[in-house]
């Protein structure tokens, strides 16, 4: 059995995949080729044809690849351009969420979309994968490196094996938050786990709640609502708001007052003409209208009403981000108050609700985050409206 599986596409990159071989073998590994070509016999095939070529191209090696990750091998190592690359993408994500696996690829992507649930590192090729050249021999000789240190590491299995943590959402516009909550929780011996809620570390956080990696989840920042429901960029996370359905979860509205934007540049003159501030020089936040904080907290309303487990929502009333406070470009108290009022009017009535007279980064929020967490937990849970 090999250390390193690679797959690659050889009727097109023969040549590199035998030099990332030779690579791999003087590193001290064993490595095997396994072929994703399109088995196309020279033929050019159209749009319809070419995708349904590249998902039978992967579905023809899924079975070895994954056996072979159950088994002996420690890292798969996919290598192709534009299209091996993504056959390539298509079988690493069908591994387990954190087996070690390597894309070294041209493609030239956003690649936040198939990353956002799956860990793959990514190598780019800079040049061109056409041919043998000091950059591309450079390129893989430093994924074979790679490699061959993961290989060195003790394998751990599959994460649900590990002790599951606290589940924790958050962004820059929230840390004030998250930061003294992940310590408050590590002082009391309860590790968490944050993700990124920018409409693609919630795909991380769907899936590890779905395979049992948390024993609670805290949404502090269910922002990612405003990109799935109004604007901004998103991965598709249809179990965002319900994966760990049975779990002890408590919600905030932490940045669920603006949308997350691109550089103001490229942002429409329509949002620019709200109230608004650059978050940094990729990003701008644009304050939600009335309309659109009523619809994410009917949203939100609808996907908690649907949960098994206890749930309570703490709602704090002197603001929801880092620019919603007095004197911030987009303060907005009234807006907090649609909030709170169409959760009050939408909430199952054994859903907990509470309001506090506090901004999210205020200590009495991180102390009522920390006592609710221990009431969801304890076997006595009721309604509470406050």
């Amino acid at each position: 059995m090999a250390q390193v599986l690679v797959l690659a596409t050889l009727q097109t990159k023969q040549a590199e995949a035998d030099f990332l071989i030779t690579q791999l073998t003087d590193c001290g590994v064993s490595a095997r080729v396994v072929d994703i070509s399109l088995q196309s016999k020279g033929e050019i095939l159209d749009g319809a044809g070419k995708r349904q070529a590249m998902d039978q191209a992967a579905l023809n090696v899924l079975q070895d690849v994954a056996a072979a990750a159950s088994g002996e091998t420690e890292v798969v190592l996919g290598i192709g351009g534009g299209t091996g690359g993504e056959i390539a993408f298509r079988v690493l994500r069908a591994l387990p969420i954190t087996f070690p696996k390597i894309l070294v690829t041209t493609l030239p992507f956003d690649p936040r979309a198939v990353v956002a649930d799956n860990s793959i590192i990514l190598v780019p090729t800079l040049a061109d994968i056409a041919g043998l050249n000091a950059i591309l021999r450079e390129v893989l000789e430093n994924a074979a490196l790679i490699a061959a240190g993961l290989c060195r590491k003790e394998r751990k299995g599959e994460l649900v094996d590990v002790t599951p943590s606290i589940g924790i959402t958050a962004l820059g516009a929230t840390d004030g938050a998250v930061a003294p909550l992940v310590s408050e929780l590590s002082k009391r011996g309860q590790e968490s786990t944050v993700f990124h809620s920018n409409g693609y570390g919630g795909a991380a956080f769907a899936r590890f709640a779905a395979h049992g990696a948390f024993n609670a989840i805290i949404d502090l920042t269910p922002h990612e609502l405003t990109r799935i429901h109004l604007a901004g960029a998103h991965v598709d996370m249809p179990d965002r708001f319900v994966a760990g359905g049975d779990l002890p979860r408590i919600v905030l509205p932490g940045a669920l007052n603006f949308i997350g934007l691109g550089q103001k540049t490229l942002v429409q003159s329509e949002y620019l003409s709200r109230p608004h501030y650059e978050h940094s020089g990729f990003f701008t936040h644009v304050k939600v209208t009335d309309e659109e904080m009523k619809l994410v907290c009917l949203r939100l309303a609808e996907s908690l009403n649907s949960l098994d487990g206890p749930c309570a929502i703490i709602v704090p009333m002197g603001g929801f981000s880092h620019q919603d406070r007095p004197g911030g470009p987009i303060e907005d108290p009234a807006l907090r108050e649609v909030c709170f009022d169409t959760l009050k009017a939408s909430l199952n009535p054994d859903i907990q609700l509470h309001r506090l007279d506090a901004h999210l980064f205020a200590p009495d929020v991180t102390n009522a985050i920390l006592e609710t967490l221990t009431v969801l937990t304890s076997e006595e849970v009721g309604p509470c409206r406050t």
